[in-house]
């Protein structure tokens, strides 16, 4: 038996080295479609395996928030939650094993009396018991025990102390101005990047920074562990009664927060593809479909390929199988050999694309920030996988010729002098087989161009303001810089280059939301609005031009509802101070979105309307006079609404933009940097630059974009590899009707354009095929963007242009050689 084998793989070995040009084109054909389709599915599997690592992730699940716009209905999930959840969650469900909370919290930490702001986040004693990451030193139920708990992951214990043997020891950190000891209790393992959590340094959560933030404030993250045996789905479909018992039916505003806001429950395993906003940048379940889609096309392409090139191939060797059968071969022979052929050459070209994939993977993982790996063996190795995956498409190429040549009557074929044998329908089939193959080709290079086109469009939309030349210095709420915030912001003003500079709680490539209800005189029901507050300079800096009336103005007393930070100190003198805004009024500023939803008809018909918001903690409703409308602003990505928006200045600001003329970039970086630094030695400066922030909010866009244009262009490749062997095998196979044609007066053209045609027809067909499908599939990808490009027909023309190209392209050097040959060694032939 194993001799008999051997024989077969010797003969398969002899008959690919006899048609060289062939195997290579197979054999490189293959393994390009088996590497593409391996990295696809591999980036696949990481995107579906996010928060696996967690123990008991069956039984954890994240609160998530969704906000449901008054007027259209929209609803937009958030992985935050509001603050009085967790509490409300743990008195109403014993289902739950355990309730924790989760807030992020920057603080300064010094370290050899430099200081450095670190993201740290705030979580109660039970957080480790939910969030079930392994400790290295420690323990997850004794981390977070007391108020001055830390627990470290690895790289954060290393960064700070050069071991992970830090337990006991202690993180000075810096808060408002004092100093406070943190004891480290715990070092866990680094989250891993598969995961939507992103936290080094988690404190414990003290009751004493509760604050009075209500429902409608989202703030921080809740998470709940399920007992065992407990149905999720009785839990979310009790949710809505949950809601009635606890939300508070209006707030001081008249605003109904149950009809604002809905809470669900959402595996942590389901998170990254929920669509819900978070700190890390999600993904969705229609993008990884179509990344799974597109592998299995490519693979599906490939093996098309092998088929059709095996099948065309095979239909040579009419004469070699009715020799064998004369000889004694029996057919079960015959097709254990064409099988063998076909595994042999499969198994070699998922050799090669292994070695591909090795070789890409790093390259691949690093474009798509992932951790993308590849084993064999062990938990999620893909050994097995790819065995079947080499059985499969060994089958897949070998079972037709197999059984098709197998059957063959050698008195036939020997008595008609044949050397080649095809069925019919044989052509047919592979010109459908073509036609899919360009399908899909013309398919990916229209979405590729179309994303493409929308990236590019998202980067140069108008959003409203000017954000060229801005940078954004972070900090500016700190308790250590409002004694000297003013001075600071005068100086840098000052540099040479600077144009203008603003405090704001909201900055172009934002990622903080705050929201307000605000009613308005014959509005009905109050309508949750964006509500932040900036300097008057703002509108100058960001170059925001109004619709209708002015900006803010320091020349107006009512245009600044300040409370001096001196007052902030003492809470009766803040009480006081809040009283008195709230009896004069305050000036604000709206967008033209938000004046459209408080029901003014235009611009101008808002000004000097009088509206009424809640303050200082939404406990007090304000009188607020509107003093101009300015132009719609967008500040996030173009896949998120414009935010309708009330300006107001509060005195509160978060950010410092800088806008710059006439002056490098960096030297005015660092110029602010140093005055910030003289001013406030113990604040970190940090500030970015607001392209490069805006850029960032479409990265993730840019590279699956790019990822997608590359594996079209493979698939396009692979088409062409096939085409090219077709030809081949197409122009050898009617060398002597060319011959024929040309004895009979047919030019070198003219049989280049019959050549042409036939080769030309299977792409047009394709077109008819493609186009309609590429339409559905982009329209309902645009959707997903507030701002969209026009789904025009360039795009389609240009690519059914472009696939027509590259085939006549492929198939030329075959046609010409043909059309050029002597019709007296074209009538020879054979």
């Amino acid at each position: 038996m194993l001799k008999r084998w051997g024989n077969y793989l010797t003969v398969a070995a002899r008959a690919l080295i006899r048609h060289k040009v062939y195997a290579l084109i197979n054999l490189f054909g293959l393994a390009i479609g088996l590497a593409a389709c391996l990295l696809l599915l591999l980036y696949v599997r990481y995107e579906t395996s996010y928060d696996r690592w967690i123990t008991d992730s069956d039984r954890v699940f994240q609160v998530q928030t969704v906000g449901i716009d008054d007027s259209t209905g929209a609803r937009t999930a958030m992985q935050a939650s509001t603050q009085p959840v967790a509490a409300a969650l743990a008195k109403d469900f014993p289902q739950f094993e355990a309730v924790s909370k989760l807030e992020a919290d920057d603080i300064v930490v010094m370290k050899d009396g430099v200081p450095a702001r670190m993201p740290v986040h705030a979580a109660d004693e039970r957080f480790f018991d939910i969030v079930g990451i392994p400790f290295l030193r420690g323990s997850g139920a004794e981390a977070l025990k007391t108020v001055d708990s830390v627990a470290l992951s690895r790289s954060q214990a290393m960064r700070q102390f050069g071991t992970i043997d830090a337990v006991g020891r202690t993180l000075t950190t810096v808060r408002e101005g004092k100093t406070y000891d943190l004891r480290v209790t715990g070092v866990f393992e680094d989250v891993p990047r598969n995961s939507h959590l992103d936290f080094d340094i988690v404190r414990r959560f003290s009751s004493a920074e509760e604050n009075p933030c209500p429902w409608g404030c989202v703030n921080g993250a809740a998470y709940v562990k399920l007992k065992p045996g407990v149905d999720i789905a009785a839990i979310n479909a009790a949710m809505p009664a949950w809601e009635k018992r606890n939300v508070p039916a209006k707030d001081v505003a008249g605003g109904d927060l149950g009809r604002q806001w809905d809470w669900r429950l959402v595996n942590v395993r389901d998170v990254h593809l929920s669509g819900a906003e978070g700190d890390r940048p999600g993904n969705d379940l229609r993008t990884i479909a179509t990344f799974g889609i597109v592998a299995l096309l490519i693979l599906a392409m490939a093996c098309v390929n092998f088929v059709n090139l095996t099948t065309a191939r095979a239909s040579r060797r009419a004469r070699e199988v009715a020799v064998r059968k004369v000889l004694g071969a029996r057919r079960v022979q015959l097709v254990a050999q064409f099988m063998g052929e076909s595994m042999l050459l499969v198994a070699a070209a998922m050799v090669i694309a292994l070695a591909i994939v090795e070789l890409v993977l790093p390259i691949f993982s690093a474009f798509l920030d992932s951790d993308l790996e590849l084993a064999y063996v062990g938990p999620g190795g893909l050994a097995l996988p790819i065995l079947a995956l080499t059985a499969a498409v060994g089958m897949a190429g070998g079972l037709y010729p197999a059984f098709y040549l197998s059957r063959a009557q050698p008195a036939a074929i020997l008595k008609g002098g044949k050397a080649a044998a095809e069925t019919r329908g044989a052509g047919r089939l592979r010109n459908l087989l073509v036609v899919a193959q360009f399908a899909v080709s013309i398919g990916l290079i229209v979405c590729t161009a179309i994303v493409y086109q929308q990236t590019l469009f998202a980067r140069s939309v108008d959003a409203g303001y000017d954000r060229r030349g801005l940078i954004e210095i972070k900090g500016l709420e700190q308790p250590e810089i409002l004694p000297v915030r003013d001075s600071i912001i005068r100086e840098i003003a000052a540099i040479r280059g600077v144009t203008g500079v603003a405090g704001t709680m909201i900055e172009p490539g934002s990622d903080r939301t705050l929201y307000t209800n605000v009613s308005a005189p014959g509005a009905g029901a109050p309508v949750k609005l964006g509500f932040y507050s900036v300097q008057p300079s703002f509108f100058d800096v960001l170059k925001i031009k109004l619709a209708a009336g002015r900006p803010l103005s320091p020349r107006f007393a009512n245009d600044k509802a300040f409370i001096d930070p001196a007052a902030m100190r003492y809470q009766e003198d803040l009480g006081a101070a809040e009283q008195g805004i709230a009896r004069r009024g305050v000036n604000v500023v709206l967008n033209a979105l938000a004046a459209r939803k408080l029901g003014f008809a235009d611009p101008a018909a808002a000004i000097g309307r009088q509206i009424r918001i809640p303050m200082f903690q939404n406990d007090i409703l304000v009188p607020a006079t509107i003093v101009g409308v300015a132009r719609d602003s967008r500040f996030r990505s173009v896949r998120e609404p414009v935010e309708p928006i009330i300006y107001w200045d509060s005195g509160a600001y978060r950010w410092l933009v800088v806008r710059y003329e006439g002056a490098r970039a960096e030297q005015v970086r660092a110029a602010a940097e140093r005055i910030w630094r003289r001013h406030a030695p113990a604040v970190p400066f940090e500030s970015q630059f607001a392209e490069s922030r805006l850029a960032a909010l479409y990265g993730a866009d840019e590279a699956r974009g790019n990822t997608f244009a590359i594996f079209a262009a493979l698939a396009i490749l692979i088409a062409c590899l096939g085409l090219f062997g077709l030809a081949a095998f197409t122009a050898e196979r009617r060398t002597k009707e060319i011959g024929i044609r040309k004895v009979f007066g047919a030019r070198v053209r003219d049989i280049l354009r019959l050549l042409a045609w036939q080769f030309s027809k299977p792409v047009m067909v394709a077109n008819l095929i493609a186009w309609p499908a590429a339409w559905w599939l982009m329209r309902d990808w645009l959707n997903g963007f507030d701002a969209r490009i026009d789904l025009g027909p360039a795009p389609f023309l240009a690519a059914g242009l472009l696939a027509l190209a590259i085939a006549l392209g492929t198939i030329s050097g075959h046609a010409l050689r043909v059309a050029r040959l002597n019709p007296i060694h074209a009538l020879r032939y054979e």
